[in-house]
């Protein structure tokens, strides 16, 4: 039971990365930096709701005769997530390397964003915190931003893991 829901897991997390990363390959090279979309509106969100229920649904009606546990949901969701966050990540900073502007141009766009800051969302944050934030963007470099991805992979996947969990939950019927 525990064989297929990692082996099943893993390979839908393998798939999802894949994914994710042509949708940054695809929003870098469309002109809109991937890192500047907001988290809220992060295309993992989606795409880690659907490959998580696929996943999830596939272990509970194929491998457990329609049962499944909330544990299960969430042990599944969790791995499906760790190898979607880490291949990704892996591929991400790949494709960081490999593309030389993919870095500077982040900087740029950062910077030009924090500096149209208006002053009472500065104060908000905290001017120490801007400025702060503000002068390390020019030593931001891609095994940072492809941490940054892993861990909001990891953070974006907990909520939808929990919601998927309990959606896909079935106990099995005792007579």
């Amino acid at each position: 039971m525990l064989r297929s829901l990692a082996l099943i897991s893993i390979r839908w997390g393998a798939i999802a990365s894949v994914l994710a990363v042509s949708l940054i390959i695809t929003m870098y090279y469309l002109g809109r930096h991937p890192l500047m979309v907001a988290p809220f509106l992060d295309f993992r969100i989606i795409l880690y709701g659907i490959f998580i229920f696929f996943s999830m649904r596939e272990f509970r009606d194929y491998h457990q005769e329609g049962a499944l546990y909330f544990w299960q949901g969430m042990a599944g969701s969790f791995l499906m997530v760790a190898v979607a966050g880490l291949l990704g990540a892996l591929f991400f900073w790949i494709f960081g390397t490999l593309e030389t502007d993919f870095v500077p141009s982040y900087v740029k766009q950062m910077t030009d964003y924090l500096k149209n800051f208006p002053e009472e969302d500065i104060q908000r944050i905290g001017k120490e915190v801007y400025e702060s934030n503000l002068k390390s963007l020019p030593s931001t470099n891609m095994a940072q931003l492809a941490s940054t991805y892993l861990a909001q992979s990891f953070v974006i996947g907990l909520f939808v893991s929990i919601i998927m969990s309990v959606i896909l939950r079935k106990q099995p019927k005792t007579n």
